[in-house]
């Protein structure tokens, strides 16, 4: 199961997915709302974080989870705030009942990585692409419109033809044909 806790909450929060299975997680946990009361609507308890980025509004709600459920952070960069192990490009992460491969994908943030799992089909895309070829904001600190575009393009390299679930930092998740909205994401990045 692959839940987006952040449903319908007002303000500048990510996306928060909780997945469940052999190893509960949440990608994310969002800002400006309680978070730890969404989860607990689903399970008693989770076994880790997974963090895509470390923007606040991914970041945001940090404390309150690991203090509710004493769990450990995983992210690319250790030397980010409450992140406790790295996650090394190409390294296979475990969510839920699935592994995932962890791509480094920078230009939205340094830090920033990509979750895609062949076996179930689905990526965890951050804040890299989102639903109809949006792509994230190269404006903001450690933001490099160049390297998000080689970012998109390895991501695309990346993700096969039967990829059939993309959950986005923001705004709709995509079940229809994903990659194409890689694609377009690609082509819209490229245009100046």
């Amino acid at each position: 199961m692959i839940q987006n806790l952040a449903a319908g909450q007002a303000g500048m929060t990510s996306n928060v997915f909780l997945v469940d299975g052999e190893r509960t997680v949440l990608v994310d946990v969002g800002m400006e709302f309680d978070v730890v009361s969404e989860t607990r609507k689903y399970v008693d308890d989770i076994d880790a974080v997974v963090l895509t980025h470390t923007h606040p509004d991914h970041i945001g709600n940090l404390g309150d989870v690991t203090e509710a459920f004493g769990v450990d952070v995983w992210g690319y960069d250790t030397d980010q705030p409450g992140v406790d192990h790295k996650i090394a490009d190409e390294e296979q992460v475990k969510l839920g009942d699935h592994s995932y491969e962890a791509l480094h994908t920078p230009g939205h943030k340094n830090d920033h990585l990509c979750l895609y799992s062949p076996a179930s089909r689905v990526l965890f895309a951050g804040d890299l692409v989102f639903a109809n070829g949006g792509f994230g904001r190269t404006d903001l600190d450690e933001g490099d419109r160049e390297l998000l575009i080689e970012s998109i393009q390895r991501l695309l390299n990346g993700v096969d033809e039967n990829l059939t679930a993309m959950h986005t930092g923001h705004g709709p998740s995509v079940d229809t044909n994903p990659r194409q909205d890689i694609e377009l994401a690609l082509q819209a990045a490229q245009m100046r």
